[in-house]
């Protein structure tokens, strides 16, 4: 069989040095920012991680074929075309039709462990959808997650999801949940949910012993690493709250259901704060490729591996 995707040259070439890789998707920067801030955030996200040592892998299907690790026209390609949103599902599919996408959280997490990379930096993860106990409406991340080595270094869920049930669901999947330098777990935005953690880590080298302690024990889950925007970054929690609730009683009289609630949500959330979220995003998100370069580089210096 031949390889069902393309290796970058620069993280072919660190993965087999045992140098340290950091996945990052593509959503983010195709369906979660606005043109031409995406561009820049994609540079700036790379950057960050190459200025520690560490070599970025954005990770998105183009023209049918899954790419680890882009260069500047495929990081262009993802900012500036419009892309199908792809889950884990929808990669034979795009293969099939020689189609384009950009990579959620679990797609990304999926190709990422076919190209043997263990950590991955996202924004927020999928979760549970509130009403999910009539919908059924829950995010592939998790499922994906519960088969699927990759440390993902997150703030948290969004707090359009239901946290409770989310935080439920990663423990029926046996997927760990530590927190960075906290035991509360992060709401995106906001520094902290009403939910408190079992375990905290406070070091990217904690991080990186647990990872070879679930190798050992031969458990093929990922991890997720909750890491709290600091706090003098948080949205004021006042206005996020009112945001918040007037999004979610405008997609009620909407009738927004399924996959199309979250979109509809943000892009609300973004307009009626004014660009504040989308502020409070990208800072959350640099803080996220800041510590999952961290992770990177201790689980490369522990083990040799990527």
């Amino acid at each position: 069989m031949t390889t069902p995707f393309v290796l970058a040259e620069t993280v072919s070439a660190a993965l087999a040095e045992g140098r340290p890789v950091v996945a990052l998707e593509s959503t983010i920067i195709s369906h979660g920012l606005p043109r031409p801030r995406n561009h820049e955030a994609a540079r700036e996200f790379e950057r960050l991680l190459v200025e520690m040592g560490v070599t970025p892998a954005t990770i998105a299907v183009l023209d049918g074929l899954p790419q680890i690790g882009l260069d500047a026209e495929g990081l262009r390609r993802i900012a500036n075309e419009d892309l199908a949103k792809a889950s884990v599902r929808d990669l034979p599919i795009l293969a099939a039709a020689g189609a384009s996408g950009a990579t959620t959280v679990a797609a990304t997490a999926h190709l990422a462990a076919l190209a043997g990379i263990r950590v991955f930096a996202t924004g927020g993860l999928g979760g549970v959808h509130r009403g999910a106990s009539d919908t059924f409406d829950e995010s592939a991340d998790l499922s994906t997650l519960a088969r699927t080595p990759v440390t993902v270094v997150s703030a948290g869920v969004k707090s359009v999801l239901d946290i409770a049930a989310t935080l439920e669901r990663l423990e029926t999947l046996s997927v760990p949940v530590v927190g960075f330098r906290t035991r509360i777990f992060p709401s995106f935005w906001l520094t902290e949910s009403a939910h408190e953690l079992d375990w905290s880590v406070e070091s990217a080298e904690q991080v990186a012993a647990i990872m070879l302690s679930q190798d050992q024990l031969g458990h093929r889950q990922g991890i997720v690493v909750a890491n709290p925007i600091p706090l003098e970054q948080q949205w004021d929690p006042t206005e996020h709250d009112r945001v918040l609730g007037e999004a979610l009683a405008a997609a009620e009289r909407a009738g927004v259901r399924g996959k199309a609630v979250t979109p509809f949500l943000l892009r609300f959330i973004v307009d009626a704060s004014n660009g504040r979220s989308l502020e409070v995003n990208l800072d959350l998100a640099r803080n996220n490729v800041r510590v999952a370069g961290e992770i990177a580089v201790a689980w490369s210096s522990r083990d040799g591996s990527p």
